[in-house]
C-alpha cells in the first residue's frame, strides 16, 4: 500500500517497513482471492506491491509476476518471505523499484494486474489507473481495491485522509475515454476484519474486451 500523506514518499515507508516484522496480513485479500483464484495463470502486474502478498500468492498459483514499489524495504522484506516461504516461486517473480505514479508498463502485456489498497492523490492515481489499464491484454482483468470514501465515517482502519481516498465511481471515471474496456464490477463491498468490525471498500474490476 501506499499513501502519499501521513507517511510519505519512498524513505517514509522504508523507516515504517523496517520498524516491524510484518506491516500487512501475509494472507491474499479477500477480493483478489475472489475476482484471480480461478483464473488460468498468465503474466501479472502488482502495483504498490508493498511486502508482496499478492505477488507471492498468484506466483504460488503459476503466474509470472512483475511486482513494484518505490519502497526497496518493502521489496528487501518481499524477498526474505519468498525465501522462507515459498521458495518454489523463485523466477516467478520480477521485483521491480520504482514510483507507481511514474512507472509506465508495456502496453497490452499482463493477463492481469492488480492495485491492492494503492491510496494516491487523485491526479496520481488516474495516471496509475489508466496506464494500468492500457497494461491489459485482451482478455485480461484490472482489479482496483481500496478504502472507500465512506469507511472513515462507516467503517474501520484505513487512511483517514479523504485526498487519497477513493469511490468505485471515482476509478470508473478515472477509465473513461479509454477503448476496450468492460467494467464488470463497479461498487462499495463490506469486508470483515475483526472483532466484528466491518470495512467499506471500493472494488472496481475491468475486462479488456478488444
Amino acid at each position: 500500500m501506499t499513501v502519499r500523506g501521513g507517511t510519505t514518499g519512498s524513505a517514509g515507508w522504508d523507516a515504517r517497513y523496517a520498524s516491524t516484522d510484518l506491516v500487512w496480513s501475509p494472507e491474499p485479500n479477500v477480493w483478489a482471492v475472489e475476482v484471480l483464484e480461478g483464473r488460468a495463470p498468465g503474466s501479472a502486474l502488482d502495483l504498490g506491491t508493498g511486502e508482496g502478498r499478492h505477488a507471492l500468492w498468484l506466483a504460488r498459483l503459476g503466474w509470472e509476476v512483475t511486482a513494484v514499489d518505490f519502497s526497496g524495504e518493502a521489496l528487501r522484506k518481499a524477498r526474505a518471505v519468498q525465501a522462507e516461504s515459498a521458495p518454489q516461486t523463485a523466477g516467478r517473480i520480477t521485483w521491480l523499484q520504482a514510483d507507481v505514479v511514474q512507472y509506465v508498463p508495456p502496453r497490452r502485456s499482463s493477463s492481469a494486474v492488480v492495485m491492492m489498497y494503492l491510496h494516491l492523490d487523485p491526479v496520481s492515481r488516474r495516471t496509475v489507473v489508466r496506464n494500468a489499464a492500457k497494461a491489459l491484454a485482451v482478455g485480461g482483468v484490472l482489479l482496483v481495491v481500496g478504502h472507500d470514501t465512506t469507511n472513515p465515517a462507516e467503517g474501520f482502519g484505513g487512511p483517514s485522509d479523504p485526498d487519497v481516498l477513493f469511490s468505485a465511481t471515482d476509478v470508473v471515471v478515472d477509465l473513461a475515454g479509454l477503448p476496450g474496456l468492460t467494467i464488470r464490477r463497479a461498487e462499495r463491498v463490506r469486508r470483515p476484519v475483526r472483532d466484528g468490525q466491518v470495512a467499506l471498500d471500493a472494488l472496481v474490476e475491468v475486462i479488456r474486451s478488444a
